[in-house]
């Protein structure tokens, strides 16, 4: 069963298409059944601005086990930067 369930965060960043590089002003995130890849669920991430159209979007479909590893080394890249970098990173609220 789909849940439609989708959290939607804004972003500042840029995501490369098919027509090459775009602005991203948002990403949205939601578990549900995948188009390609092949498992039962997966945790889904649109990369997208939405002024340009829909060529300006950027999927990826991860497994449960790759989202929660890549949430770890996200953490992990961050922190990194911070302390190479001397700055303090704002915090997610």
């Amino acid at each position: 069963m789909c849940t439609w369930i989708i959290e939607k965060t804004e972003v500042l960043g840029s995501g490369k298409g098919p027509q090459g590089w775009f602005p991203l002003s948002e990403a949205r995130v939601y578990y549900d059944h995948p188009h390609y890849t092949p498992a039962d669920h997966t945790l889904n991430i649109d990369f997208v601005n939405e002024s340009q159209g829909i060529g300006a979007r950027v999927a990826v479909e991860l497994s449960v086990e790759s989202a929660l590893g890549l949430v770890g080394k996200i953490l992990a890249a961050l922190k990194s930067g911070e302390a190479q970098h001397a700055i303090e990173m704002p915090r997610a609220g």
